[in-house]
C-alpha cells in the first residue's frame, strides 16, 4: 500500500515578534496567501473587539420575501452569509470572484435574540397577518372538553337546586329508622297523609286570648351573654326538674274543659310537633282522644317527644347500636338533660322568683319545681271551635323598665367529626356558619323551639351552645356561648311560615273532628314523609296495657303507595285497604 505524503504548508517566520509578519514583508505575505483556504475570508481582530457568529443556523426562512435584499448573488437561505470573498486588505489579495466594491455589502449576523411578544404566543395577536405563513389553530378537543365541563356544571346546579327544594324530603339511606310505636294487628288504619299536602295549607288565626298564667319565673343572668369558647363555663347538674304532664292529665286543662272554654286542647310541644311535621325525619306519635265534642291531643309515656332529637336532619348516619353514646336514643337523652340543666344554670339564683296567678298544677307539696311558667292561651279556629294550649316560659328579664319573657334551650355538640364544624374554633369568629350548620343538621328541633316561642308569645329565645369536655365523655359538658333571637325574626330566617303552621293544625283538627268517639294514634312513618292515623282500643297506652312487640314478619305492614291515588290532594288512603290487611292477619 502506498501512502501519499502529507505536505505541511510553509509557515512564515516573523522575526520582529509574535503573530503573522507585517504586510511590508512581501515574501512572508506571499507565503501566508498560499496557506489560506479557498473562499474563506479573514478578518483581523483584537481582544477588545466583539465577535459575531460565523454561521447562523436559524436564518432559513419559509418566506424568502421577508429577508432583506443585500445585492448578493448567493443563496438567500444559505447558512453562511458571505457577500464577497476577500481577504483582509492588509494582505492586498482578493480572490477571483470578488472585487473591492463588494466589501461594503459584507455584514455580520446579529447575535441578539428575536423580540418576544408581551402577551402570549405571537400567532394569537397576528391572526389577521401572514395567514399563509402561520394560520390560527382551532383545537376541537379543547372545545369538546369545554362543552363537557358546561354539561357537568349544569348537572351539578340542577341537583343542587333539587336538593334545596326537597331539603325536608332528604333521607339517609344508610340508617334504618324504626317506628316510635309498635303497630298492633288489632289497630285499624283510617287515614294516610303525605307531607307534600302540608306545604300547600294556609290558615290565618286571630290574636289569641290569655286565660291564665301559672307558676313562677326567676331572672336571667346576663353574664352568660358574654361567654366565649375561651372563657367557657362548666355545665352544672340540678335536682329540681320541670314536671311536664300530658294534656288530659293537666288539672287546669280539665277545669277549662269542664267550663267549656274550648273544643280542642293541647300543649305547645304537641302543637309544635304538628306544625313542624314536614321537617321531621325520625318517627314520632301522638295520642288523640275524642270525648263528646272535645278533642284532646296527648303524648304517651316514653314518647319521643319527651326527648330532643340530635342530628335528625343531617345526611351523616349515626350509630345504630342503642347502647352507643352517639346513637340517636343516647343523644336524645343527653340533649334532654343538657336542656334542663342549662335552663336552670343561666338564672340568677338569689331565691327571688316572680309568681303569677296560680302555682304549677300537678305538683305535690314539698316538691321543688324548676323555674317555669304555664301560659294558657286560646285561639279561635272558626265560629264554633276554639283551641286552648298550655305554653311554657322559662325565665324573665327587665328591659327598659318592662318585663320580658324568655325561652331557654341548648344545642349540644357531641363530636365535631359528625357535624363538620368545630364550635371551639368557629363559634367566636363565624357564628353564622355554626348556626347555618345546625340548621342543616337539627332543622326540625330549631323549628319546634321557634314555634313554641311563638305560641307562648315570648319576647326573646335564648339558645345556648353546649359541648362535651371530650368527644367520648357524654356526662361532662361546658357552655361555650349563648345567643339571643327574637322569635318572629328567627322564624323568618329559617323559613318558618306561621300561616302554614296553623294550616297544618287546622287540617288535622278538622279531620279528627269527623271521627267518632274513641282513641286514635297519629304516627309519623319511619321511612316515608307521611303520617298515618290508627284507631286503637280504649285501654291502649294505659298503665295496665302492655304492648308486646311482634316479630317483623307478623307486624302489620303499611300498604304500598299507588301512583294514581298519590296524585290526590288529600293524600288519604281508603279504609278498605286497612280492613283487608286486618282480615289477612286474622286468617294467618
Amino acid at each position: 500500500m502506498v501512502f501519499e505524503a502529507f505536505e505541511v504548508g510553509t509557515v512564515p517566520f516573523n522575526s520582529d515578534g509574535w503573530g503573522p509578519p507585517d504586510a511590508s514583508d512581501t515574501s512572508s505575505t506571499s507565503v501566508a496567501a498560499a496557506n489560506l483556504l479557498p473562499n474563506v475570508p479573514f478578518a483581523s481582530f483584537s481582544r477588545s473587539e466583539k465577535l459575531g457568529r460565523v454561521a447562523d443556523w436559524t436564518r432559513a426562512l419559509s418566506n424568502p420575501s421577508a429577508r432583506p435584499h443585500t445585492g448578493s448573488k448567493s443563496d438567500p437561505s444559505a447558512i453562511f452569509d458571505f457577500s464577497a470573498f476577500a481577504v483582509d486588505e492588509g494582505f492586498g489579495i482578493t480572490n477571483s470572484g470578488g472585487n473591492a466594491d463588494e466589501d461594503a455589502a459584507f455584514r455580520l449576523v446579529d447575535g441578539k435574540p428575536p423580540p418576544r411578544p408581551k402577551f402570549g404566543p405571537k400567532w394569537r395577536f397576528n391572526q389577521y397577518h401572514n395567514r399563509n405563513q402561520l394560520p390560527q389553530r382551532r383545537d376541537e378537543e379543547v372545545e369538546a372538553k369545554k362543552r363537557e365541563a358546561e354539561k357537568d356544571r349544569a348537572r351539578r346546579d340542577r341537583l343542587y337546586n333539587n336538593n334545596r327544594n326537597n331539603i325536608h324530603q332528604q333521607r339517609r339511606e344508610a340508617a334504618a329508622f324504626k317506628s316510635s310505636v309498635d303497630i298492633q294487628p288489632e289497630w285499624n288504619m283510617l287515614e294516610q297523609i303525605p307531607f307534600s299536602t302540608f306545604s300547600k295549607l294556609s290558615f290565618t288565626v286571630q290574636e289569641p286570648e290569655d286565660l291564665l298564667l301559672c307558676g313562677g319565673l326567676e331572672s336571667y343572668d346576663r353574664s352568660y351573654d358574654r361567654i366565649t369558647p375561651k372563657a367557657e363555663r362548666r355545665l352544672e347538674r340540678f335536682k329540681n326538674r320541670s314536671f311536664k304532664v300530658t294534656t288530659s292529665d293537666d288539672l287546669v286543662i280539665r277545669r277549662l274543659a269542664k267550663e267549656d272554654k274550648a273544643t280542642v286542647f293541647a300543649t305547645d310541644a304537641i302543637l309544635a310537633a304538628l306544625m313542624c311535621a314536614p321537617r321531621s325525619v325520625y318517627s314520632w306519635d301522638l295520642v288523640i282522644q275524642r270525648v263528646g265534642n272535645k278533642l284532646f291531643f296527648d303524648k304517651r309515656d316514653g314518647s319521643p317527644l319527651d326527648l330532643l332529637s340530635v342530628h335528625e336532619t343531617s345526611q351523616e348516619p349515626l350509630p345504630e347500636a342503642k347502647d352507643d353514646i352517639n346513637s340517636a336514643h343516647s343523644l336524645g337523652v343527653e340533649a334532654a338533660n343538657i336542656n334542663q340543666n342549662f335552663a336552670q344554670q343561666v338564672l340568677v339564683r338569689n331565691g327571688k322568683r316572680v309568681t303569677f296567678d296560680e302555682p304549677i298544677p300537678n305538683v305535690n307539696e314539698g316538691e321543688e319545681n324548676a323555674s317555669i311558667a304555664y301560659r294558657y292561651r286560646r285561639w279561635k279556629l272558626d265560629d264554633s271551635m276554639y283551641l286552648v294550649a298550655r305554653c311554657e316560659l322559662q325565665s324573665t328579664v327587665d328591659l327598659n323598665n318592662q318585663r320580658s319573657f324568655l325561652t331557654l334551650n341548648a344545642l349540644n355538640e357531641f363530636d365535631p367529626k359528625y357535624s363538620g364544624v368545630d364550635w371551639r374554633q368557629k363559634l367566636e369568629t363565624q357564628r353564622g356558619a355554626v348556626l347555618a350548620n345546625e340548621l342543616k343538621n337539627n332543622g326540625n328541633k330549631l323549628a319546634k323551639w321557634t314555634a313554641q316561642a311563638l305560641l307562648a308569645n315570648a319576647d326573646m329565645m335564648k339558645i345556648g351552645f353546649v359541648s362535651r369536655v371530650h368527644p367520648r365523655d357524654h356526662r361532662n359538658h361546658v357552655i361555650l356561648s349563648v345567643l339571643g333571637y327574637k322569635p318572629k325574626d328567627f322564624a323568618g330566617q329559617i323559613n318558618l311560615n306561621t300561616n302554614n303552621m296553623w294550616g297544618i293544625v287546622k287540617s288535622i283538627v278538622d279531620l279528627c273532628m269527623k271521627l267518632s268517639e274513641g282513641k286514635y294514634v297519629l304516627v309519623k312513618d319511619p321511612s316515608k314523609p307521611q303520617v298515618r292515623i290508627y284507631e286503637v282500643p280504649a285501654d291502649a297506652f294505659d298503665n295496665d296495657y302492655v304492648e308486646e312487640p311482634l316479630p317483623e314478619d307478623e307486624q302489620v305492614q303499611p300498604p304500598e303507595e299507588n301512583t294514581d291515588a298519590g296524585a290526590e290532594t288529600n293524600g288519604a288512603s281508603s279504609t278498605n285497604v286497612a280492613a283487608e290487611d286486618k282480615n289477612s292477619e286474622a286468617e294467618a
